[in-house]
C-alpha cells in the first residue's frame, strides 16, 4: 500500500492550477513508490471553498485513470495549513 497526506501546491494559482500542480506531486510521489494513479483506491480533497468544485472537478477529470478511478470524497474545510491554499488532496494506492 501507498499512502499520501497533504500533498498541496506549490505555487499561488487559481484551483484547476493548484490541483494541476498537486496531480503532478502525485504522479511523482506514486513513481517514487512503485505504482501509479491506475492504482489509486481512495482519494481525499479538502476544498476551502465549495463553488471551486466544478473547477477544481476538471483539473482531477483531466488526470484521473478513467479505467480505474478511485472512490474519491470531497469536503469543505475553510482554512488549509498556509494561506492561499485552495485545495489539498490525500490518495491511497496499491503497487
Amino acid at each position: 500500500m501507498v499512502y499520501t497526506a497533504g500533498v498541496t501546491a506549490d505555487r499561488p494559482g487559481d484551483v484547476a492550477d493548484q490541483t494541476r500542480q498537486i496531480l503532478a506531486r502525485i504522479d511523482a510521489l506514486l513513481a517514487k513508490a512503485g505504482t501509479d494513479k491506475s492504482k489509486l483506491l481512495t482519494a481525499q480533497v479538502w476544498l476551502t471553498d465549495m463553488a471551486l468544485a466544478a473547477a477544481h472537478n476538471d483539473a482531477w477529470n483531466e488526470w484521473v485513470d478513467r479505467d480505474h478511478p478511485p472512490v474519491r470524497a470531497c469536503l469543505h474545510s475553510p482554512t488549509l495549513m498556509r494561506p492561499g491554499l485552495l485545495v489539498e488532496i490525500m490518495v491511497t494506492a496499491t503497487r
